[in-house]
């Protein structure tokens, strides 16, 4: 990935916005944000942590993260509320296999107390803006079969299902769960958002 696309990516951040009465910013996730990172996945609930890439509830997996990031195969924007804490992050997340580098891995986790907010929405939005800026076509994102409000947005948003790991993923009670994996070109969910 060149710097020169990544930077392209980030130009229009900061932004702030106003969502039902609810004032956030949205910026560039930082190698500085580590600690909020932790803080803010310590309040989820434990079934948002399910289908996550790395346990961000761990510096470990922190580190992980904030690696990638550096490495820019991670590009992450992050939602903090008037306080200043962290409330939700979105990420496009690319491999290294040159011919799948126009396919990314959106995720996104917006904490409890803002859902309903239309933060989840905006920060897919902003993944997806992202995604363009780096020449990314298809975004593929991931998720438990239970989690239905998610669900339901991603098909809102032009996502269409791709496939059903079962038992894929493992909960820390050893709990086995589906996962749902969803597809969207990034042509079809820009038209999508116009309409």
């Amino acid at each position: 990935m060149s710097a020169t696309k990544t930077l392209e990516a980030f130009k229009n951040y900061p932004l702030h916005v106003d969502l039902k009465g609810r004032k956030y910013q949205i910026r560039q996730l930082q190698a500085t944000d580590g600690e909020a990172i932790m803080k803010f996945a310590s309040n989820l609930p434990p079934h948002d942590l399910l289908y996550m890439r790395r346990d961000i509830t761990t510096e470990a997996g922190v580190n992980r993260w904030l690696t990638g990031v550096n490495e820019e195969r991670i590009h992450s924007v992050l939602a903090e509320n008037a306080e200043g804490d962290m409330v939700g992050y979105s990420t496009i997340h690319q491999d290294d296999l040159e011919w799948t580098q126009h396919v990314a891995d959106l995720r996104v986790t917006v904490s409890s107390t803002e859902r309903g907010s239309g933060l989840g929405r905006l920060l897919i939005r902003e993944a997806f803006n992202i995604a363009l800026s780096l020449d990314v076509r298809r975004v593929t994102a991931s998720m438990t079969t239970d989690q239905v409000a998610s669900r339901n947005l991603f098909q809102e948003l032009g996502f269409k299902n791709e496939a059903l790991l079962k038992d894929h993923v493992r909960d820390r009670e050893g709990q086995l769960h589906d996962l749902l994996i969803m597809a969207c070109d990034v042509e079809t969910f820009l038209a999508t958002r116009q309409a």
